[in-house]
């Protein structure tokens, strides 16, 4: 498990306590009341930012014994066992991803975090990208950030401090920097005219249909004890063999599933057809035991266990907090599904509307 934040005794001093928020662009400081809700954390940052499109997003943060956790929004954020620091920091996030980003999403400001942080899960490869879609990705990237490419104030070598491929991509090859470079320049060259909002969003079109892109990864097994990948999707449940995070080897779309439950052993997904068997699965146990042969593979199931914030040593208590984490995006990614299949809100349909309108200026 991550170990514990340092402790700090905070008084209860005057009407309100410090917290900072980090978007993917920018540090946000406010001083809220001790009886703030989530609720009221949440709206305050998304007002701040001009942000409309709420639904996609949340709060995480590290709580005081070191798990990482969303923040409840019905809840006060004092009894949500937030670290006792002097000032509490939070990290503003996409917490459920859109099934076709073109058509659900509206505001710059959504589609521009979306691609920060779609971004940085490509180029820290949490999400895996081929060697040909990095360099289009990247050399969509840099029309955002500098516009269009121009022959005579371009410098060689521009480019060779950004952050733009994955290290697996620039590992596979046996390329220079400069290499690199002219490859990401020959596309960026034909993106003239481009917005930076429109390769924002060209960027974004082609990474949503990456295999591993807006999936929420749990190791988990099954009845006979095999080490598998539960993933949570915008579109439904998918099962991964332990090896393979790219090709499910079973698929639940959220229509297809009529109940989930769990206890403390177990989790158990009903399908709408009653005569289909119910998916059983339990939490996976890392344990350096004679079953496991490679040191490779207890270091990647620990590796999991500790991104959800689970000690690999409490069983128990690692499959209840599992389960709550999978039942939570569970929740939030179903109740967008049913939503999309609905007409737009007047909410959303006012959206658009601006939308177009500030385009067409």
């Amino acid at each position: 498990m991550k170990s514990k934040m340092p402790q700090f005794r905070r008084k209860k001093s005057g009407k309100s306590f410090p917290v900072k928020v980090s978007t993917l662009d920018a540090e946000l400081e406010f001083n809220l009341e001790w009886r703030s809700t989530g609720r009221d954390l949440f709206d305050l940052v998304c007002r701040t930012i001009g942000l409309r499109e709420t639904w996609y997003f949340g709060l995480q943060y590290e709580d005081s014994k070191g798990f990482i956790s969303w923040l409840k929004l019905d809840k006060k954020v004092q009894d949500q066992g937030i670290s006792q620091q002097p000032t509490t920091p939070f990290m503003f996030l996409a917490k459920f991803y859109p099934e076709d980003v073109s058509e659900e999403l509206v505001q710059e400001v959504t589609q521009h975090l979306f691609f920060l942080q779609v971004k940085q899960a490509i180029l820290s490869m949490d999400i895996y990208c081929p060697p040909e879609a990095s360099v289009l990705l990247a050399s969509y990237a840099v029309q955002a950030k500098y516009g269009d490419y121009d022959e005579v104030s371009y410098r060689p070598g521009m480019l060779a401090s950004e952050d733009l491929l994955p290290q697996r991509v620039i590992d596979q090859y046996q390329m220079t920097a400069e290499m690199w470079e002219d490859r990401i320049k020959i596309w960026y060259a034909d993106h003239r005219g481009m917005s930076r909002d429109e390769a924002e969003m060209e960027y974004l079109k082609i990474a949503q249909d990456l295999d591993m892109y807006g999936v929420n990864y749990f190791p988990i097994s099954n009845k006979k004890e095999t080490n598998l990948w539960l993933g949570v999707t915008a579109l439904g449940l998918n099962i991964y063999e332990k090896e393979n995070k790219l090709a499910p080897k079973t698929t639940f779309t959220w229509s297809e599933i009529r109940h989930i439950s769990f206890d403390d052993k177990k989790f158990v997904i009903k399908p709408v057809e009653k005569t289909s068997p119910n998916f059983v699965f339990f939490s996976q146990k890392v344990r350096m035991n004679k079953l496991v042969k490679k040191q490779s593979d207890v270091a990647s199931w620990v590796k999991g266990l500790i991104a959800l914030g689970l000690d690999e040593h409490n069983s128990d208590k690692a499959a209840h907090i599992l389960f709550v984490k999978i039942l939570d995006l569970c929740i939030g990614n179903h109740d967008l599904f049913m939503r999309r299949r609905k007409p737009d809100s007047m909410e959303v349909q006012q959206m658009k509307a601006q939308a177009k309108e500030e385009k067409s200026r």
